[in-house]
């Protein structure tokens, strides 16, 4: 069975309908969703509608969940040189973001799950009990085995860092699947996973970023331009790298 795994979209409708373009090629024979529906984009309500629309089954990511989770905003981003994303995620993207979606579709992304398993293959967002838990690319395998083998799946797939990579452990595989939108590996393409069995391929999908970015600066988004940076990088650029 070959299944696709698209991850971190953040409301970025330009590059999920590329992303959904390629999958009508691929044909997989099931597309889950890692989460991070929304944030980061001009368009949450629509990229809901259209995972809503293909039926794909899925968990939500940190993004989503601070919808009604704000206090986990406060308590992950402690750093003193988080205070001004913790305070513009609190003040303008959350009550934005929610707006913007109406009380329907953010029922449905609480009713989401935080694994999605099927057989030997199991989905999370960043950590198994925590959408904003971060195990990084270069983890050790001994990191990567403490924190996913609670799975018990011989395939792991996860999103959150925006870097894909695949790690084969002696036990099971660790896949991160990218990132749709506001990729951080220095490739500006969507990324998604396809599994066939023990194969596992990174696909990148060019999109029309200009598009996108144009769509996003027309919003009143504090971190408009930071985002269309990384849009058009494929590398993070923090809010405080960019103009007012």
């Amino acid at each position: 069975m070959r299944i696709a795994v698209v991850s971190d979209i953040h409301a970025n409708l330009t590059a999920l309908d590329a992303v959904i373009a390629d999958l009508d090629k691929t044909g997989p024979d099931l597309v889950v969703h890692g989460g991070d529906l929304v944030s980061g984009g001009a368009r949450p309500a629509a990229v809901v509608d259209r995972i809503r629309e293909r039926d794909w089954p899925g968990v939500y990511g940190n993004s989503d969940e601070m919808l009604w989770k704000p206090h986990r905003v406060s308590e992950t981003l402690q750093a003193p040189q988080l205070h001004r994303i913790r305070d513009l995620l609190l003040t303008h993207t959350i009550p934005a973001t929610l707006s913007a979606i109406g009380d329907e579709r953010l029922a449905w992304l609480r009713g989401l799950p935080r694994r999605w398993s099927d057989g030997d293959l199991s989905v999370v967002h960043a950590g198994p009990d925590d959408v904003w838990q971060v195990t990084s690319a270069n983890a050790p395998d001994d990191e990567l085995d403490r924190v996913f083998r609670v799975l018990g799946s011989k395939r792991v797939v996860y999103g959150h860092l925006h870097v894909p990579f695949v790690r084969r452990l002696s036990t099971f595989c660790v896949v991160n699947s990218g990132a749709v939108s506001q990729s951080f590996d220095g490739d500006a393409r969507a990324a998604y996973a396809l599994l066939d069995g023990d194969r596992v391929e990174i696909r990148r999908v060019d999109y029309d970023i200009e598009e996108e970015v144009r769509l996003l600066l027309r919003t009143d988004d504090p971190f408009a331009r930071s985002t269309a940076e990384t849009l058009r990088t494929g590398r993070y650029v923090p809010v405080s790298a960019t103009p007012s």
